[in-house]
């Protein structure tokens, strides 16, 4: 039996198979997710498992060099947004429109589905590589 690291199966899967420049998307429980980007559903109940416990989990697992989320949550979530800032410090982002981040959703390989009910805590991260040239 795996004791540490992320236990859930299909997550485990779809980090090991990332490949550098490969997007996913870890989203809130209302993020609406295109058709045909497999899902990892997570969300068990309102606010289980948090936005925060799952990117702090899945920061334990990926190497990541970029990120991407919706300009909104600078007004509509603030402590989120602070957050993503503080826990991905080093690494390079940008914000865009959430409507761009819907259409970008649609490159993922696939998307997280948290339980988080607190507007915009939404991320797309891009996958690294966890060695130097």
């Amino acid at each position: 039996m795996k004791k540490r690291g992320i236990l859930h199966t299909q997550l485990a899967s779809c980090i090991a198979a990332l490949g550098h420049k490969d997007l996913f998307m870890i989203g809130d429980a209302g993020m609406p997710i295109p058709q045909g980007v497999p899902i990892v559903d997570l969300a068990l109940c309102g606010g289980v498992p948090s936005f925060k416990q799952v990117l702090d989990a899945v920061l334990e697992e990926a190497e990541l060099e970029y990120y991407y989320l919706a300009e909104e949550i600078q007004d509509k979530n603030p402590l989120i947004e602070k957050y993503i800032y503080d826990v991905l410090e080093g690494i390079k982002g940008e914000r865009i429109p959430h409507i761009e981040l819907k259409r970008l959703s649609k490159e993922v390989k696939f998307a997280i589905r948290t339980g988080e009910f607190t507007p915009y805590a939404n991320v797309i991260l891009r996958a690294g590589v966890a060695f130097e040239a």
